[in-house]
């Protein structure tokens, strides 16, 4: 399987006011400190190994492109945090932009963007385009198709016809990777005439609220670690954390034992967590960081405020990591076929948790 590279066609995705963003070289007006980005994290902190981190990679990836950007960062330690540090970006950083991190600040970052109209804000994993103030740029990502991949590819790896997954807390942004999973290992029952069962998560596509083991948080590694050994001793050998740091547990709880593995999340895991990388059959990734780098482009060039970015295998948007050498050519083929077959609208992915369709 080729590595994967990331978002493309990002400015064709938008829906902004229904103008197709283009353009993208600065020619916004600057203060003395150019044009401040500042982002807002949610609870998992900037070192997450996760989403939070991707997102800081795309703020700096869109710095060396363009030295007149200023980034500045507020890390939330808890809910709590949310509302003020969106506040402090506008008020004391004097953003020009402001960026939320998480599905978890939807609330704050639509009610911070209505007492500042005047200024533009964005978020990861939320969709705002729709909300009554017409300044905040969304960008989601539809995990479930690769994280459908990474079903099928457990299912096929796995020996003793178990599998396992777990998440941080009972949210869309987490339980939309953990339906595309079932959905994945469902798939691959189906078209090989086995029987794998998934531990862990049992979805249910008519509301979209599936029952499942979670974290509660997405920090302790330690729960997360009780979790994976808990699916294990279920018999579970393929472990699919989804909880940020709290999913360290996952590799760490693998790693020992022989024929165990792990996928990871948001990131490429042997880049994010390089020590677990041999643990690691693929990772679940979604294109955060270029996704944040094309949106601060777009506000540099002026663009549209209220646009709206999904990503999808067949942007490139998400997508698996390289295939750890343990899995077979016939099983990787099998993938390849599965992810084209997606993309052309043969397998339909049932999972109420993805991007809603404008």
């Amino acid at each position: 399987m080729r590595k994967w590279r990331g978002p493309r066609k990002f400015a064709a995705l938008v829906v902004a006011s229904g103008v197709a963003l283009t353009g993208l070289a600065a020619c916004g007006e600057a203060s003395d400190a150019g044009f401040v980005v500042c982002m807002v994290s949610d609870e998992g902190g900037f070192d997450d190994k996760s989403f939070n981190e991707s997102a800081w990679a795309g703020m700096e990836k869109a710095k060396k492109e363009n030295s007149e950007i200023t980034l500045k960062k507020r890390e939330s330690k808890d809910k709590s945090d949310y509302s003020k540090n969106l506040t402090s970006c506008v008020k004391d950083d004097k953003a020009d932009l402001t960026i939320a991190v998480g599905g978890l600040i939807t609330g704050d970052t639509e009610q911070v963007a209505e007492e500042n109209k005047d200024k533009r804000f964005a978020i990861v994993d939320s969709n705002l385009s729709g909300a009554k103030n017409k300044n905040v740029f969304s960008m989601e990502f539809n995990t479930a198709q690769s994280s459908f991949l990474a079903g099928y590819l457990a299912a096929g790896t796995s020996k003793t016809g178990k599998v396992g997954t777990f998440g941080g807390a009972n949210i869309p942004p987490v339980t939309i990777f953990m339906d595309g999973y079932a959905e994945g290992v469902e798939y691959y029952n189906k078209q090989n005439k086995k029987d794998v069962q998934v531990k862990g998560w049992k979805p249910n596509f008519e509301d979209g609220k599936g029952d499942g083991l979670f974290v509660d948080n997405f920090e302790d590694a330690k729960v997360g670690k009780q979790h994976a050994n808990n699916l294990m001793s279920q018999g579970a050998d393929v472990i699919f954390p989804v909880a940020g740091p709290a999913g360290l547990g996952g590799p760490e709880a693998t790693q020992s034992k022989d024929d165990v593995y792990s996928i990871w999340v948001d990131s490429d895991g042997c880049e994010a967590a390089a020590k677990y990388c041999d643990e690691f059959l693929t990772s679940s990734m979604k294109g955060i960081a270029d996704a944040v780098a094309e949106s601060i482009k777009t506000a540099v060039d002026d663009g549209a405020k209220d646009g709206r970015y999904v990503g999808t295998l067949e942007n490139e948007g998400v997508g698996l990591a390289d295939l750890n050498k343990v899995v077979d050519e016939k099983l990787a083929k099998e993938i390849e076929t599965v992810k084209k077959d997606i993309i052309d609208g043969k397998i339909e992915i049932k999972s109420k948790n993805q991007p809603k369709p404008e």
